[in-house]
């Protein structure tokens, strides 16, 4: 698996994109209740895409 480097890692969330957060009690059968929060920024997947642009070189 490809491992990431700072530069690609999302800037909001550092990478920890998507967190489960409790709302409190339980169901009755006893599990907690969650919900699952993404982070805006970039969707859920840690990442956010370069924006760098190509260089090109022409020679002539």
């Amino acid at each position: 698996m490809k491992q990431n480097t700072p530069g690609e890692l999302c800037r909001n969330c550092d990478g920890h994109a998507s967190v489960a957060i409790t709302l409190g009690g339980r169901d009755h059968n006893g599990h907690l209740r969650t919900i699952t929060a993404h982070c805006f920024t970039c969707h859920g997947t840690g990442t956010r895409r370069s924006t760098r642009r190509p260089h090109w070189t022409v020679t002539a």
